[in-house]
C-alpha cells in the first residue's frame, strides 16, 4: 500500500466530523471541544485551518456553500468527497487493525526509573498515580454527561478506552509504588 498522502490524526478528526453533515471549520473545532475529543486530537485553530486546506488540496472535502452570520466573516462549510470518504474509510481499517510502535514519553522514562532512587521513584509513581485518578474521574464525568444523558456509546467510544487504559496504568503505577516502599522491588546498588 502506497503511504497515505495525509496522516495527521487531526484530519482522521475532522472527516469522521463530515460524515455526520457538511460543516465550517470553526463549527468542526467547536464540535470537537464540546465532545471532548480534545483528549485525542491536538487542536489549535492554525492546525485545524491548515488541516482543512490540505484536506480540500488533496481532494478529500470540498467547499460546499459560503454562509455569513449577522457581522461575521464568512465561513466556507466544506463536506466529504467521494474519494474523502473513501480514504477516510480505508485509513480508519488501517488504524484499527494495525499496531504500530508510538514511543510513549512515559516507557521511555520508566526504563530508567532507576536512576530516581527507591525513594524518588515511589514518590514519582504516586504522585502519576494522582494525576491518573484525576483523569479518570474527568472521563467518567463526560462518559455521565454524553453517554449517560443518552447520547450513543460509540460516540464517545475512544474516551471509554483511554479511560482503561489509564485505569490500567494507574493500578500498575500504585502497584509498583508499593513494591518499592516495600523493598520487594530490588534495587541495585549502582544507582
Amino acid at each position: 500500500m502506497p503511504p497515505r498522502k495525509i496522516r495527521n490524526t487531526l484530519a482522521l478528526a475532522l472527516l469522521g466530523l463530515l460524515l455526520e453533515r457538511p460543516m465550517h471549520p470553526y463549527e468542526m473545532a467547536s464540535t470537537l471541544r464540546e465532545r471532548s475529543k480534545d483528549t485525542s486530537f491536538k487542536i489549535n485553530p492554525g492546525s485545524l485551518y491548515d488541516t482543512v486546506e490540505s484536506l480540500a488540496k488533496h481532494r478529500w472535502i470540498e467547499p460546499v456553500e459560503t454562509v455569513r452570520e449577522g457581522n461575521r466573516p464568512e465561513r466556507t462549510v466544506y463536506a466529504h468527497t467521494e474519494l474523502g470518504r473513501q480514504e477516510f474509510v480505508a485509513w480508519l481499517d488501517e488504524l484499527v487493525r494495525v499496531p504500530v510502535a508510538e514511543y510513549p514519553k512515559f516507557v521511555a522514562a520508566v526504563s530508567y526509573l532507576g536512576a530516581l532512587g527507591p525513594e524518588r521513584a515511589a514518590d514519582a509513581l504516586e504522585e502519576r498515580a494522582r494525576h491518573l485518578a484525576e483523569r479518570i474521574e474527568g472521563a467518567d464525568t463526560a462518559l455521565a454527561d454524553t453517554v449517560g444523558k443518552g447520547a450513543p456509546r460509540l460516540f464517545m467510544i475512544e474516551v471509554e478506552f483511554v479511560r482503561h487504559a489509564w485505569q490500567a496504568e494507574l493500578d500498575w503505577a500504585r502497584a509498583t509504588a508499593a513494591e518499592i516502599r516495600s523493598g520487594s522491588l530490588p534495587w541495585p546498588e549502582h544507582f
